[in-house]
């Protein structure tokens, strides 16, 4: 086992942002969509019938463990393949647990809560992940066993990426670092000095492009490296300095850039999205990071997710097919849940969720699955953002579940790991591989 670490400048570690604003809304239901198709509207909005439900729960978090975390954070990872899911936990563990029934693995423990997604890559059958403890880990995925540990010297609470045996993960000491993925030793890392007082509770991780890797740092500042030897690529972003100048003279509270950036194509060529606390959502280019187009409107944005729907035969009546589409959302504490034209950044629609915070959108069997910090889980349309249905199972959600096919699962802030179900309205189609994925059991 080999234990590394960086030189980085310490800093008190700002833990993340309580996630957005609340679905203060009746609970009703309607009917699912079958499994294979991804709808344009899902057709089961306006028709009630009770689209989610709980298949198993079980206490995951060690009270005897708990400390001064009142949420479990991050978000779980699915091994479709191996019938697994990685979870983290606020008692300082992670979790490999069975999609079945949910019964522990193997748990391994850490020097403090574990609020980050995991990175499961399936062909070395390891796990990475980052600790509060300001650990990045690697362990095999079988049985939990470390095979290093790299201390980056502040709390690591967004997914590690991984690329051609590199490992780049971020802190929240407003430092990126790349580290070799077979034994852990640094490769290059970047730092620039933490904004306290202008930023929120919060940061983004990295995301990778074709040549590069990209992040943003509390300053406001966005930036792109060389994924080899960490040079910088772009000259400094600086979402900070035109938040202030959209603000007319008035400096906002916050000013950093939280959501972790997402690199995608559209009509003008690849871009970065990222969402300013203060200054809107931006779409960059990918190359030279100048903007492509900005939705002022959209603050308070930490999370940014990509629903992308292929172009798909009509469920009734004759061809043309529905043509392919996609919506770029963005969830705000301050604002609501935003849906956005991934190429000129318009609104297509904005739900106001008052009251609490939502994790970031989750896409499933052609809907969004959103956990809340007050009333439970919700689902909605992505087309139209109409609520679908909704399910208070006795728990407030800070965790953004993790979902495939029609299967989710989440922890809830009281420490109980659930699997949940999204209905379909007729049998699935017959699949041995991935029964558990349609609620048929192991």
């Amino acid at each position: 086992m080999i234990e590394r670490s960086v030189r980085a400048p310490v800093a008190i570690s700002r833990g993340v942002l309580a996630a957005a604003a609340a679905l203060a809304l009746p609970l009703f239901g309607c009917e699912s969509v079958s499994i294979p198709a991804t709808p344009q509207v899902p057709t089961w909005l306006h028709h009630p019938g009770g689209t989610l439900s709980i298949t198993y729960r079980r206490p995951l978090t060690a009270e005897s463990r708990q400390q001064a975390e009142v949420y479990e954070r991050g978000q779980p990872a699915i091994d479709v393949a191996g019938r697994r899911v990685f979870v983290p936990s606020s008692d300082n563990g992670l979790y490999a647990l069975r999609v079945e029934d949910g019964s522990t693995i193997w748990r391994f423990e850490t020097m403090g809560p574990v609020q980050s997604e995991p990175l499961f890559d399936a062909d070395e059958d390891v796990v990475y992940f980052g600790s509060n403890d300001g650990a990045v880990y690697k362990v095999n995925a079988t049985n939990g066993r470390m095979l290093w540990r790299f201390a980056t010297n502040a709390e690591v609470g967004r997914k590690p990426v991984l690329r051609n045996g590199v490992v780049y993960v971020t802190n929240a000491n407003d430092t990126l670092i790349a580290m070799n993925a077979a034994t852990g030793a640094l490769k290059w890392h970047q730092h620039r000095t933490p904004a306290f007082g202008m930023e929120s509770a919060g940061y983004a991780g990295p995301a990778l492009g074709r040549d590069k890797v990209y992040t943003a740092y509390s300053d406001g500042v966005v930036l792109a490296y060389d994924l080899e030897d960490g040079s910088e690529q772009w000259p400094a972003v600086d979402l900070a300095a035109e938040a202030e100048q959209q603000a007319g003279g008035d400096t906002p509270r916050y000013l950093d850039v939280d959501t972790t950036p997402l690199v995608a194509r559209i009509t003008s060529g690849e871009v970065v999205f990222v969402g300013s606390y203060a200054g809107g959502v931006y779409a960059l280019d990918a190359e030279n990071g100048t903007r492509a187009w900005v939705n002022e409107k959209a603050v308070g944005v930490t999370e940014l997710v990509l629903w992308e729907q292929p172009a798909h035969a009509p469920r009734t009546g004759p061809l043309p097919s529905v043509p392919g589409q996609r919506i770029l959302f963005a969830a705000s504490g301050i604002t609501g849940l935003w849906a956005l034209d991934p190429n000129d950044g318009r609104t297509l629609w904005r739900r106001n969720l008052p009251e609490g915070g939502i994790t970031a959108p989750v896409p499933v069997a052609g809907a969004l699955l959103v956990g809340t910090t007050r009333y439970g889980l919700f689902l909605f349309s992505p087309v139209t953002g109409g609520l679908i249905d909704g399910i208070l199972p006795g728990g407030s959600f800070a965790m953004t579940p993790a979902a495939f096919g029609v299967r989710a699962f989440v922890v809830g802030n009281g420490g109980s790991f659930l699997s949940v179900l999204v209905t379909p309205p007729a049998p699935a189609p017959a699949d041995t591989t991935m029964s558990w994925l349609s609620g048929k059991g192991g």
